[in-house]
């Protein structure tokens, strides 16, 4: 069975005290009511990510993740973060290839699928993002760059590898925006990532890649969207920063 995944990417936010304290009600809550078959996963920024371990160690419930890494093992890269450093401090996801990352940092489809490999490599799972613009949507197009942006990305991994990694579909064009895509958007978009992932491997492959949604996600269409058969879960911006409603969306497959 394909794993249940929330994913809360803080994005830029949260001192380091006020990390500590959000971790602390999502872990609490988590142990309380959220059941075991479903992982949650912090992708807290980099100051955070030592003293979340520490407080991460008193459950197997919730995971450690980072927003994002170099693709450089080690070296004279100024202010980047390797893989090993990452392992260090307990994390166990990465989140690449974000519409924020690509778009800010000018992250390459070339460049993520090292990035990917690197995170393999050292036994971290990559939640890889894909997604387009609103122009893209617009012209017909969206499944096609989508597809695009797998094959260059993830298209060299073995089933093996693949099979390592969380794919989030994140339509920018719903990002922090309020807008969210429909159920049946979502799960057109994901059921075709999963369709494309069988062509360039093979069903039972594709079959075993959770596939997240990354949009606007809320506890007020949280189960709309999960209710999709290839919506496995969901990578989640701004209502991860509330602990109740982040697990809100945890308690809404």
């Amino acid at each position: 069975m394909r794993k249940k995944i929330i994913a809360g990417n803080w994005k830029m936010n949260k001192a380091l005290a006020d990390g500590q304290s959000l971790a602390l009600e999502v872990i609490n809550l988590a142990i309380e009511e959220v059941p075991q078959d479903t992982q949650l996963v912090l992708c807290a920024p980099a100051i955070h990510l030592a003293s979340l371990d520490d407080l991460l160690k008193s459950t197997a419930h919730v995971h450690l993740g980072a927003q994002n890494m170099s693709e450089h093992a080690s070296g004279a890269f100024t202010g980047d973060i390797s893989a090993e450093m990452l392992k260090s401090v307990g994390v166990q996801f990465v989140i690449l290839g974000h519409s924020e990352r690509r778009e800010y940092h000018h992250e390459s489809n070339e460049l993520l699928s090292k990035k990917v490999k690197f995170a393999l490599q050292n036994n971290l799972t990559p939640i890889f993002c894909c997604g387009e613009s609103l122009a893209t949507r617009e012209a017909n197009q969206h499944i096609e760059f989508v597809n695009k942006q797998i094959k260059d990305s993830l298209g060299d991994l073995n089933k093996d590898e693949l099979q390592k990694v969380v794919i989030a579909y994140e339509p920018i064009w719903a990002i922090g925006t309020g807008k969210t895509a429909s159920a049946a958007q979502a799960q057109e978009m994901h059921k075709s990532i999963r369709d494309f992932l069988a062509t360039q491997f093979n069903q039972a492959t594709a079959d075993s890649i959770s596939i997240l949604y990354g949009g606007s996600m809320k506890p007020t269409n949280a189960k709309e969207l999960l209710a999709q058969p290839d919506v496995d879960g969901g990578l989640i911006g701004g209502a991860s920063l509330v602990a109740r409603d982040f697990i809100a969306i945890a308690l809404s497959f």
